[in-house]
């Protein structure tokens, strides 16, 4: 069997013997739930509704008018409790509208179903993947209806479905093409409609057979799409290297998938788009991988957005060790929590609760110039070179050594034997680069 892939990564181990068998289980929504006006990249919403307010399941309570932007939806039904600041998994405290769950589950109705949808133009399409609150759900969280809008001298000419996964410990993607193939499907469908395209590809990787299989099943009578086979490495996942392993076309420097014909989505995400076209029900809702040794029941769990972290890991039979760190997302890219009181949000593919033994950093030593982080830079970049740039804060070398190209994937730090922290300090340098380039666009 042909497996694509790209130049460079890594081989870690995968860590999703625990749940990757495990059908997804639907949790009941908890008494109090938090919603972050942040939970897209772009601007934030504002409030739409006011405290003491009477809220519908579906019903949105949250937009703004830019156009990088996703509405917020409520997850259940009840009263609005406050609004006010609230611990948001990116470590700072978000604007947040907190809502209490009267357990009747009373949905918005103004929403409309189009079972109909290959009459849908592609511009009726986007209108309600943005009314949706659609992002990207593998933790990005790019607003899906500006993906859908690419400018008009970039022309798509294939879309491409992540069904990679390869972050270490999560399987949630995995089970919803092995259990909701025909969803997968059916979002892929609407996206070549909206694109005005006919060939669309669904990426899997090769320790996902049974997934392969089943979505291969699901596809055999769709001309149009594609399920292609990719080897078991990481960042297999990421968008520039899954294009060019599967299109063979490489993303320009600072440039996006658009630039090369090629649109993106994530598996749930794609779950989300047919939900929202057919049903005409909102992202309210979101699979999450919860795993890690501290974990009592690792396992695959529908979640209604804004459902506290506390509650998730109450939900999951709480720690059976005491956790060394918590992440929300994989171990590789996630983001490490100091507080269990933050939600789950639209881009929360995981929760890790880590024991010492899985979290165990060593310490730093002197570079001893091996080469490995260059081998294994899956964007041939030259990690030992920018992380000496950052520590002695020349900002211009580590610019010239394309710094603001990372992916911060870490698979760097990874592979580093004298253990040094690359990623972290690689990461600060692209920040500032970014922060220079914004600061001089706006001179202009």
């Amino acid at each position: 069997m042909k497996m694509l892939t790209f130049k460079g990564g890594i081989h870690p181990r995968d860590n999703k013997t625990s749940t990757e068998s495990l059908p997804i289980t639907k949790l009941i929504a908890p008494k109090e739930l938090i919603f972050p006006m942040q939970q897209h990249l772009g601007a934030p919403c504002t409030p739409l509704v006011a405290v003491g307010d009477y809220v519908k399941k579906g019903q949105k309570i949250a937009d703004v008018e830019a156009f990088i932007s996703a509405p917020i939806h409520a997850s259940v039904s009840g009263k609005v409790q406050a609004i006010e600041p609230r611990l948001h998994p990116n470590g700072t405290k978000v604007m947040s509208i907190i809502i209490k769950n009267d357990g009747l589950g009373t949905r918005d109705k103004q929403r409309t179903a189009h079972l109909d949808w290959e009459k849908l133009s592609p511009k009726e399409i986007i209108t309600i993947v943005r009314e949706a609150g659609i992002v990207g759900m593998g933790g990005a969280c790019f607003p899906t209806h500006v993906k859908l809008s690419p400018p008009p001298d970039k022309k798509i000419e294939w879309v491409i479905v992540n069904g990679a996964e390869c972050e270490p410990f999560l399987t949630s993607d995995h089970r919803v093409m092995i259990e909701t193939p025909e969803r997968v499907v059916l979002g892929l469908k609407i996206m070549l409609k909206a694109f005005g395209v006919n060939k669309g590809y669904i990426g899997i990787e090769s320790n996902k057979m049974n997934a392969i299989k089943v979505m291969k099943e699901a596809t055999a009578k769709e001309t149009s799409i594609e399920v292609v086979v990719l080897e078991t490495k990481y960042p297999q996942g990421s968008e520039k290297q899954l294009i060019k392993a599967i299109t063979g076309r490489e993303v320009p420097s600072s440039g996006l998938p658009a630039d090369v014909g090629v649109a993106v989505n994530n598996i749930d995400t794609c779950v989300a788009i047919g939900r929202a076209v057919t049903k005409g029900k909102p992202l309210t809702k979101r699979v999450v991988t919860v795993s890690g040794d501290a974990i009592k029941k690792p396992g695959n769990y529908s979640v209604s957005i804004g459902t506290p972290m506390k509650t998730l890991i109450a939900e999951c039979g709480g720690f059976v060790k005491e956790p060394k760190k918590i992440l929300f997302g994989g171990p590789m890219m996630g983001v490490s929590q100091y507080s269990i009181d933050v939600p789950v949000i639209k881009g929360t593919s995981g929760l890790l609760a880590l024991t010492k033994g899985q979290a165990f950093i060593p310490s730093e030593s002197p570079c001893i110039r091996c080469g490995k982080c260059v081998e294994s830079c899956p964007m041939n970049l030259m990690p030992l070179y920018l992380n000496a740039f950052a520590f002695r804060d020349e900002v211009e070398k580590a610019e010239a050594y394309h710094a603001a190209d990372c992916l911060e994937c870490g698979s760097c730090s990874y592979v580093c034997p004298a253990k040094r922290h690359l990623v972290q300090t690689i990461r600060v340098a692209k920040h500032e680069i970014i922060a220079k380039r914004r600061a001089a666009a706006a001179k202009k």
